[in-house]
């Protein structure tokens, strides 16, 4: 038997670290760090998700042919040689410093380690597993390489400074082959916080500034999105335009003078700021829609494709994707689940497959389900637990798609935990939080007694793909929920609690091929209800990231007001000795005390 080939892609040391192994040019498996150590955007050493993604094929690093890294801060041989005598916590905590130092993989030269520059990663995550024979791609981030640093060619090489900075990167590809058109730099920005991206003048580095102005952190776009349709039009005036095809972005001006400062106190809600922020949010989303359609276009014309794939953090913003499939001009348009730089670690690998070791592009990505499966083993060995027995009653089913639809339609708010974890931001149906869709009150009582965040936020449905054109006005395929789509005026009071204030729902179809057991779950769920639609959200309450092991779920359904977890084919409730306990369920790491440690009978 032939041994297979294997490629490790690792996405290093900043905000997302994360690691994808190629099994002769398949997905094997992927990670970001924060589902091992539970610190969202989890930074650092990545010894972690290379032990996971090699555990998981249950092989040794020795086993690996070929490794491809990228950092975007500097390239990964010039940051490990700061780190080796910097102190910069940043990036390599005291806790990692001996762990990564003594690491055979750090600093050490390798002929089977490479390197590669920002965009070139996302660009190979975008069209390397996508289902198309070519196309266009486009790369939007907050900020990527350094110029001196890229690794690919691209025109208009002499005219780059080297200290600028990817913004953004527009390419056409045809089988393995891929053509960077266009480059779009930003330049240093001055000033006493001139190293933090967000003050430069890109497009993704706007967003990212407006982030930290209303919510104090850069890295809340999602939620900035989700705000934007509160905001009264055109209130604040252009914050970003083009102009003959160059993007300008005029300076952060006083007049946004109150920004959100966290105090300790945190009430944001109670800000009288609010309808600055909303108006502000809503500015934003339409600057950043309005120049992402006006590059798409140029992009279909320069071209002449008719597909696009789209990667980078800007591609997680669901309603500017939306417009680009309904109004550029391509057929098809396709986004990588983890389109943010989770998703570098993918791109890393197939470059390493396509570009290296110069094989066919033979797979294609159609489901995130790319974490490791647990056995029923260790799901009981973490429910077992003689504290957790006590607050719980467990339930064997023998059809727990059935089972759940029941307590569903009657309510109930369930805590959905089935075979791999997805990859990326998104919970696609196998770390979900699953509700009934058909009455409003379900989202506030979902964010205010289940997730815990502001009552603006939003939630997506799931939907069976072949009723999806009933419910929702485009057709366009959306299975890793990164397009938003406007409910259709008859359907929208009978699924009220997925619908936001502009009448759109962030969309994830679902087939029986990418996920048989969500499939046959929306399937009961329309049977009993004549509604081919769940409300799907992360399994994980605001500030922690999305559930990886069965412990971290039992644990989020114990600290929450969940009412069932399904775990495998166990149906989980809570009893009344749950009461009792609930005075101690304060926080999550509460309760993570009690089920690490509690007694086994």
């Amino acid at each position: 038997m032939t041994k297979p080939t294997y490629v490790l892609g690792l996405n290093t040391y900043d905000h997302d670290v994360s690691a994808c192994l190629l099994r002769d040019g398949a997905i094997a498996y992927a990670i970001a760090k924060e589902r091992i150590t539970r610190r969202k955007h989890a930074q650092g050493f990545h010894r972690e998700v290379i032990d996971y993604v090699l555990a998981a094929e249950g092989i040794t690093f020795a086993d690996v042919d070929l490794v491809v890294r990228n950092c975007y801060i500097l390239k990964v041989e010039d940051l490990e040689t700061r780190l080796a005598y910097q102190d910069m916590p940043a990036f390599l905590s005291p806790d990692e410093r001996a762990l990564a130092t003594s690491d055979p993989l750090f600093g050490a030269p390798s002929d089977k380690v490479v390197t590669i520059s920002h965009h070139l990663a996302h660009a190979y995550s975008a069209f390397a597993p996508c289902p198309f024979e070519e196309g266009a791609v486009m790369i939007v981030d907050g900020v990527g390489s350094y110029s001196a640093d890229v690794t690919e060619p691209y025109p208009g090489s002499e005219k780059a400074n080297p200290l600028a900075r990817e913004s953004e990167s527009y390419y056409r590809f045809r089988g393995t082959e891929i053509e960077c058109l266009k480059k779009v730099w930003m330049e240093p920005a001055r000033g006493v916080l001139s190293e933090e991206f967000f003050n430069m003048p890109g497009l993704g580095a706007l967003y990212s500034r407006a982030s930290t102005y209303v919510f104090g952190d850069w890295n809340k776009c999602g939620e900035l999105m989700g705000l934007a349709p509160y905001g009264r039009p055109d209130r604040i005036k252009s914050l970003m335009q083009m102009q003959n095809g160059e993007l300008q972005v005029p300076e952060w001006s006083a007049d946004f003078d109150r920004p959100y400062l966290m105090d300790g106190d945190d009430k944001w809600e109670e800000s009288p700021a609010m309808p600055h922020w909303e108006d502000l949010a809503w500015r934003v989303q339409d600057d950043t829609e309005n120049v992402l359609l006006e590059r798409a276009r140029w992009l279909r014309e320069t071209t002449g494709a008719k597909n696009l794939c789209i990667a980078g953090g800007v591609a997680l913003n669901c309603v500017a994707n939306g417009r680009i499939a309904r109004e550029a001009g391509f057929d098809k348009v396709w986004i990588q689940p983890a389109a943010g730089d989770d998703g570098i670690a993918i791109g890393c690998a197939y470059y390493g497959r396509l570009a290296l070791q110069k094989k066919p592009r033979d797979f294609v990505m159609t489901h995130a389900f790319i974490g490791k499966p647990y056995s029923d083993k260790e799901v009981h060995e973490v429910t077992d637990k003689r504290l957790v027995k006590i607050a719980t009653i467990a339930k064997q089913s023998d059809d727990i798609c059935r089972d759940t639809a029941k307590v569903l339609a009657d309510k109930q708010v369930i805590g959905w935990f089935q075979g791999g974890s997805e990859f990326g931001p998104r919970a696609l149906g196998n770390r979900s939080i699953i509700a009934d869709p058909r009455t409003p009150e379900m989202k506030d009582h979902l964010n205010a007694r289940v997730k815990f965040r502001q009552p603006f936020r939003p939630f997506a449905p799931i939907v069976l793909e072949e009723r999806a054109a009933e419910l929702f006005e485009d057709n366009h395929d959306s299975p890793f929920m990164l397009m938003a789509k406007h409910v259709k005026p008859e359907w929208r009071d009978k699924i009220p609690a997925i619908v936001h204030v502009d009448g759109t729902a962030r969309v994830q179809t679902v087939n029986q091929q990418q996920n048989d057991r969500l499939y046959r779950l929306l399937k009961a769920f329309d049977a009993l209800t004549g509604v081919p639609v769940l409300l799907n959200t992360s399994f994980n309450v605001k500030g922690e990231p999305i559930v990886e092991t069965p412990q971290d779920a039992l644990e989020c359904f114990l600290a929450t007001g969940i009412d069932y977890l399904a775990i495998h084919d166990l149906l989980i409730s809570k009893n009344w000795a749950h009461r009792f306990l609930s005075p101690l369920v304060r926080t999550y790491s509460d309760i993570a005390v009690i089920v690490k440690t509690g007694m086994k009978s």
